[in-house]
């Protein structure tokens, strides 16, 4: 899609998002090929961008609450503090995003490709990442509180500093995770695999593992 059009769909949008949808258009950028593009700070609250090709593209500080991602391709898109808030990520893929600072608060992130991905600092409160593939993600500092994480790849993922107060990560692949500084407080952790696992604090607070309520392993 040339520059021009997709400024042409992105005034309408805005102005159908500030008349309350009585004016413009809904911003349809369904299967739009928008590789490269500069979309940094846009506000695509409620857009339709599924199947959407954003490989590359630039969305650092973009607003994409209740946007369709779905089935979008965003490998290696620069997505620095962009808000998912709402958004639709079924099928999409992320490997490789750079995803520092975004708002994933309660998204369904459930069996998304986010191989590789950067969330440090990212918000992840209360989501849903239900059999996600987070392998080699970086999750330093990230808040994963009251997240759902059960039977998902976090192989070789980095979880240093990351607050886990409450989150579910039963049957999850922890082999070969970095968990130093991480919170840990109340985590399920039954079933969990942590072989070659460097645990750090969790070494001296309570958790679950194998069904088996320690405070060491």
């Amino acid at each position: 899609m040339n520059s021009e059009k997709l400024a042409e769909i992105l005034v309408s949008h805005a102005l159908w998002l500030s008349s309350y949808e009585a004016l413009g258009e809904r911003a349809n950028l369904r299967g739009a090929n928008l590789q490269c593009a500069n979309l940094r700070g846009a506000d695509l609250r409620d857009a339709n961008l599924t199947g959407a090709n954003l490989r590359d593209a630039i969305l650092r500080w973009a607003n994409l609450q209740g946007a369709d991602l779905q089935w979008a391709d965003l490998l290696a898109a620069d997505l620095r503090g962009a808000d998912f808030e709402r958004a639709n990520l079924t099928g999409a893929n992320l490997r490789g995003a750079d995803l520092r600072g975004a708002n994933f608060r309660g998204v369904d992130l459930e069996g998304v490709d986010l191989e590789g991905a950067n969330f440090q600092n990212a918000n992840l409160r209360g989501a849903n990442l239900r059999g996600a593939n987070l392998q080699g993600a970086n999750l330093q500092g990230a808040n994963l509180r009251g997240a759902n994480l059960r039977w998902a790849n976090l192989r070789g993922a980095d979880l240093t500093d990351a607050d886990l107060e409450n989150a579910n990560l039963e049957n999850a692949n922890l082999e070969g995770v970095d968990l130093r500084g991480a919170n840990p407080t109340g985590a399920n952790f039954e079933g969990a695999n942590f072989r070659g696992a460097n645990l750090g604090s969790l070494h001296t607070l309570r958790v679950w593992i194998s069904g088996v309520q320690v405070f060491g392993v």
